[in-house]
Parts: C-alpha cells; structure tokens; sequence
C-alpha cells in the first residue's frame, strides 16, 4: 500500500506541492518519501514499507533517468516481473501497456523525454486503488486521497476506473467490467464442472495473495467468503496462520469465527469493542473513509478494530471481500425475478465497489498500516462467476431462496470449513459484528424527530445533500468537520435506496 501524488502545471506555493500532498497521507507510509520533479511535471510516492537504502529511485527510473513512474499496488498482483519491466513496457509499446497490467493498481508516469514532459496516470479496472483529481488554476493535481486535495479550494473528482489520462490526449477508457455473453446454460450436467471450475480458480486467487516474502493473515468474520479464503489457505500452505475477528458482546460473527479458526487451526485472536469504543472511534473512521453513507460507516467500524489488531501480527490480511457481488450475496438481491434484470444488477453493483466495499477496506487497512488482499475480485474468477446462471446462485432452498448457492455447493464437504459455516444465512458485517444495532440505537437517541426534520432541511438547502436518518446525520457532521465543502460531500458514494 502506498499514497502516490503528483502535480502538472504551474506551482501555487509551498502549499499546493506535492510534497506537502503526501505529507496529509503519512498513513499510508512512512516518514521517507521520493519525488521526482521537473520543468512542470511533479511526482512522488510513499511506501508502506521501509526501501532497502539507495534502491528506490532506481526501482521507479528508467535506465537513463528519463522516465519515473509511481505506484500503489503491488508488482507481483499487477505483473509478474518489476517495477522497472513496467516502464521498459511503456518505453516500448506507449500507454497501450495498461491493457497489460492486472490486479489492483494506481499510478502516475512523469516522461521527460520530450520538450513538454507528459504525465500519464492509470486506475485498475475495479478501482480497488484509489486515486482523485483535481483541475484548474493553470494546474492538474492527482493524489491517492480525497483529504490531501481540500486545500485546493477545488471541485474533486474520482479518477474514473478501468481508464487512464494522458497529458496530450485525456480520458480514455481501456477497461470495464460488462456482462459476459458466452453464458453457461443452467442445466443439471453442466453443475460439476462448473463447481470444479470455481474451486480451481478460486484456489489460483489465494495462491497468488499469498505470493511474497509479507506474513500473511486471515480476517475471519465467521461467515462463508472469509472462511472459504481462510479453508484455502489450509489446504494450499503448510504454515500455521494468524486469523483476526472483531464484534461487540455476544455478536454471531465471534462465534462463528472461533468455529472456523479451531476447525483450520489458525492462531485466532479476538477483540471485543464496546459501544462507547465505536462512538469514541467514529471520527478516526470517518476522517480516513472519507464517507458518511451510513452502511459503509457502520461496517468499517469494526473493520477499523480488526485491520488495528491485524496489524500487531502480520503485514497483510486476505479479505472475502466481492464474493456477495460475484454470486448474488445481498438479501435485496432476491426481490429481482427477472434473470437478465439480476444480471445487470450485479455488474452495477461491481462497477460500484471503488467507492464502497473497496474504499472501506483500503481506507481501514491504510489507516492502521496493514495491506488487504481480496481473491475473490481476481480477473479469471470474476469473468467466469459472470458466465454461472443467476439462478444457480440464488436458488429456492426447503427455508426460502439461498443466496450463493453454487459457491456453497462448490465447496461443500471439499475443505475444512464446517458445513454449518458454508451454509449459515448472510449477514451484513455490521449486524454479524453487532455493529449495526449498537449504533443505531444509539443514534436514534441522540436527536429528536422534530430536530432532525429541521437539520434536514437545512442541509438540503445549504449542501443540496438529502439526509435520509439520524445515523447518517450524526456521521454527515462528523464528516463536515473534516470535508466542509460540499462539493466533497457530494463525491460520497452512496446506496441508491436506505
């Protein structure tokens, strides 16, 4: 994990410099930093890990030092070689090269081989790196969190994923997540290859997460995408693992996760939060996830407990994050009849993930220094989750309709993870961890109906920002306190219904 910016244009002071851009990111890496600057083209980068002396200039140069690149995202998940091949690949083939390139990724390319430098920037497809802009006054500004661009004093916008820009061209898309047309027809025969099929490149994902000299652990929630991570990694490596598992007293997910750890054997451990320790952390939270959309704010909560433990362990964590997008996860889900209406559903909801799920879980390991690795959104299984029946995966069971049936069929009987564990009813995060009724009662306490009808309207008109509950009320002033232009408030990615 690293927090790249980088600036073309003219210069506005001391201020609007990219030292001082990263400066408002030391959480995503350490006090040492590197820029690269000339003529009107200004780069540079922090990195989660400490470089070995001398060596981190010439991993981002080209041989003659006349092309540096910065990046977020690890080489090893975007390509198999180093940083350097990355830049002999632009030298090559141009900006094309992004086509090439998998896995999470963000980065900035400052070419000084030309009279006018040109800066290319790119994002992964997903958008699982973040990265913002912003432009005018004689100026291109480009930094990894929405937080370093306030002073500015203006309009930020997410760089869009799956597109680069290229100083002499602009915007231009070269990847996107669409429905796939060869799709598997859903008859009885075709069911056991199909499940084989999820098994072998579902494995193929945690063997590459697991790839590098970084020790890895598991986040355990106790529900069925981390426990299948985490029964992977059992199988595929011989060393014992570290799990984690955060909730409040008595929540379902600690339960279920110390089940699966005992069951995989893992070096668990555990935290209980009170509430009063969530309202405590509420502002740390909200100031990193740059959101108030109540949902997200509820469920990094404990994700901000749990990266906190992890992080006094191990380097990084492998996360069940996207299986419920990939395989019809979420209960609302089961109200959409129509197979092809469900399809379309389900791209937008991965073409949704940047600015919830995916912003959640960079933003929460980001602030506690730790790395998040999520298999299930690696690029071979999502297109072929894409080809499998909606109605094989949401199927009429004797109890109603399960959601991810072939996901739990597929691995039923053929790991570790107990059967009560493949086949317990989703949860969202915040309710599992006992989140979710915590801070709802208590927020339902803070402000009276007639008050929050009065704040409600005033924001509207002041913000052109509707507030749909107390909780978000309570999160959406938190977060002005941070972000007061409401301009900032506007980029917040939302769910469409609450």
């Amino acid at each position: 994990m690293s927090a790249i910016a980088g600036m073309m244009g003219k210069k506005d002071g001391k201020r609007n410099d990219v030292p001082d851009l990263l400066n408002k990111m030391k959480h995503r890496g350490p006090e040492k930093e590197k820029v690269f600057s000339k003529k009107n083209v200004c780069i540079g980068h922090r990195s989660l890990n400490d470089p070995v002396p001398g060596s981190l200039e010439e991993a981002f140069a080209n041989k003659d030092g006349s092309i540096y690149m910065v990046c977020d995202g690890e080489m090893g998940q975007m390509c198999s070689e180093k940083k350097r091949t990355l830049l002999d690949l632009y030298e090559k083939e141009g900006v094309e090269f992004v086509k090439e390139l998998q896995g999470p990724f963000a980065f900035l390319i400052a070419d000084y081989r030309f009279a006018d430098p040109v800066l290319l920037a790119a994002r992964d497809y997903l958008g699982a790196k973040p990265l913002y802009y912003v432009e005018g006054a004689g100026q291109l500004v480009f930094s990894s969190e929405m937080k370093s661009l306030i002073d500015l004093k203006r309009e930020v916008h997410p760089f869009p994923p799956g597109y680069y820009y290229h100083s002499e061209s602009g915007f231009v898309e070269f990847d996107e997540v669409v429905p796939m047309k060869d799709k598997i027809r859903a008859r009885e025969e075709n069911i056991e290859k199909v499940m084989q099929t999820i098994r072998h490149y579902l494995t193929e994902a945690v063997e590459l997460s697991l790839d590098g000299p970084k020790e890895v652990g598991l986040m355990l929630s106790g529900g069925l995408d981390s426990s299948l991570v985490a029964g992977i990694v059992k199988e595929i490596s011989p060393l014992r693992r570290k799990s984690f598992c955060v909730g409040a007293p008595g929540s379902q997910d600690m339960t279920a996760a110390r089940e699966v750890a005992e069951s995989l054997g893992t070096e668990h451990y555990e935290y209980e939060y009170s509430l009063e320790e969530m309202i405590e952390a509420l502002p740390q939270v909200i100031y990193y996830l740059e959101s108030f959309e109540p949902s997200l704010v509820r469920s990094a909560v404990p994700n901000y407990f749990a990266f906190q433990m992890a992080s006094k362990h191990v380097d990084l964590v492998l996360s069940g994050e996207g299986a419920d997008e990939l395989f019809s996860g979420y209960d609302y889900l089961k109200d959409i009849e129509n197979p092809q209406e469900l399809d379309e559903e389900l791209i937008r909801v991965i073409n949704s993930l940047h600015h919830i799920g995916l912003q959640r879980g960079d933003r929460m390991s980001a602030a506690n220094g730790i790395e998040v690795r999520t298999p299930f959104l690696d690029r071979e299984l999502m297109e072929y989750a894409l080809k499998v029946p909606v109605d094989w995966k949401l199927k009429q069971g004797t109890n109603g309709v399960v959601e991810k049936w072939i996901l739990r069929k597929a691995f039923d009987g053929m790991n570790q993870v107990p059967e009560e564990i493949i086949w317990r009813d989703k949860q969202e995060f915040s309710e599992g961890s006992g989140a979710k009724d915590c801070i709802r009662d208590f927020m339902e306490d803070s402000i009276s109906d007639e008050a929050l009808k009065i704040k409600q309207e005033a924001i509207m008109k002041e913000d052109g920002i509707q507030i749909r509950s107390k909780e978000e009320l309570y999160y959406y002033e938190i977060f002005k306190r941070f972000y007061p232009d409401p301009r900032l408030a506007k980029q917040v990615g939302r769910w469409e219904t609450y």
